[in-house]
C-alpha cells in the first residue's frame, strides 16, 4: 500500500528526471506534442509563449492551466508559486508585480530548484527566489503573501486539506489564490489508482471537483469560483501502456471524467471565524 511519504518520493524521482530534460525532450517522450505520448506529464499543458514574462528555458510543459490569467496580479504584490518547477509561472508573475513586488517559488524537488535558480541567475532578477520545501509545510512566514498561485501540483499532494490550510496561513487578510489543477467527475477504475505513473502524471492523485471545493470552503476561503474548466482526454497510446483492452473499454464506458480547472478564492478573516488547522483569528 502506498503511503504519503512513498508517494512524495516517487513524485520527486519522476520530476527530478523531468528537470534534467528540455521541454522538447519532455514533449517528444510525453504528450504535449500530440504526436507521441508514453507518459501523462504534459497532456494537460497550455501555451505560455505569448504571455508577458515568459521564459522558454523555464517552460517544461508541465502545467494544466494558466493560473496568472485570473490571479489579478498587481505591482508591488508578494506572490508565492507552489510547485514552481523551473520557474515558468514565477517569471510570468514577476512581469505583473514588477520591481516593487516579490515572487517566491516553492518546490520539493532539488533538481527543479536548481534549474529555477539557474534560470533566475541568467535573468538577473533580484526579487524572485526559489525555496526547497513541501506544500504541506511551506517555508513561508504567516500572512506573507498577497497572492498564491499554483499550476497542476496540488493533485500530487497526499493531503489537500493540509495544502489549503498552508495556503490560508501564508495569505494576508484579503489575499487570494488562483490555482490550476486536475479534478475528477465520477470514480476512476480501481486499477488507475494502483499505477504509480498515473499518480505522478497528476491523474490518480486528483479528487472529485465537489470534494476539492468542499475542502477549500471548509477552511474558510470566501468567494470561491471556478474561472475556467476543460475536459481532459487521455490518449489511447498512454492507456495501452498500463491497461488491457478490456480495462480501457471499462474506463471509457464509465462515468469517469478528468477536468482541468482554474479556481480562485479569498481569505477574508473575521473575528468569528476559526480555521481548525491554523487557529482562530
Amino acid at each position: 500500500m502506498e503511503t504519503p511519504e512513498s508517494l512524495k518520493e516517487m513524485v520527486k524521482e519522476k520530476y527530478s528526471f523531468i528537470a534534467l530534460q528540455s521541454k522538447e525532450m519532455n514533449q517528444s517522450s510525453c504528450c504535449g506534442s500530440g504526436v507521441c505520448s508514453t507518459s501523462t506529464y504534459n497532456i494537460f499543458n497550455e501555451d505560455y509563449s505569448k504571455l508577458s514574462g515568459y521564459q522558454e528555458s523555464a517552460d517544461l510543459g508541465l502545467g494544466c492551466g494558466l493560473p496568472t490569467e485570473f490571479a489579478d496580479l498587481k505591482a508591488g504584490q508578494v506572490v508565492v508559486d507552489l510547485g514552481s518547477g523551473a520557474g515558468n509561472d514565477a517569471f510570468v508573475a514577476r512581469s505583473f508585480v514588477g520591481e516593487s513586488g516579490k515572487v517566491i517559488g516553492i518546490d520539493m524537488t532539488e533538481a527543479m530548484i536548481e534549474k529555477a535558480r539557474e534560470n533566475n541567475e541568467n535573468l538577473n532578477y533580484n526579487n524572485v527566489e526559489f525555496r526547497l520545501g513541501e506544500i504541506e509545510k511551506l517555508p513561508v512566514a504567516t500572512k506573507k503573501a498577497d497572492v498564491v498561485i499554483s499550476n497542476c501540483v496540488l493533485n500530487l499532494v497526499p493531503s489537500k486539506e493540509k495544502a489549503f490550510s498552508e495556503i490560508y496561513r501564508i495569505l494576508k487578510n484579503k489575499g487570494h489564490f488562483c490555482i490550476s489543477d486536475i479534478v475528477l467527475n465520477g470514480e476512476l477504475p480501481t486499477k488507475f489508482r494502483t499505477v504509480a505513473e498515473m499518480y505522478a502524471g497528476c491523474i490518480t492523485g486528483a479528487i472529485s471537483k465537489e470534494s476539492y471545493l468542499e475542502i477549500i470552503e471548509k477552511l474558510g476561503f470566501k468567494n470561491v469560483s471556478i474561472r475556467k474548466e476543460r475536459q481532459i482526454t487521455i490518449p489511447d497510446d498512454i492507456l495501452k501502456e498500463y491497461f488491457s483492452k478490456e480495462e480501457i473499454q471499462e474506463y471509457k464506458n464509465s462515468n469517469s471524467k478528468i477536468f482541468s480547472i482554474t479556481v480562485t478564492g479569498e481569505k477574508l478573516e473575521t473575528e468569528s471565524f476559526c480555521n481548525p488547522t491554523v487557529g482562530c483569528c
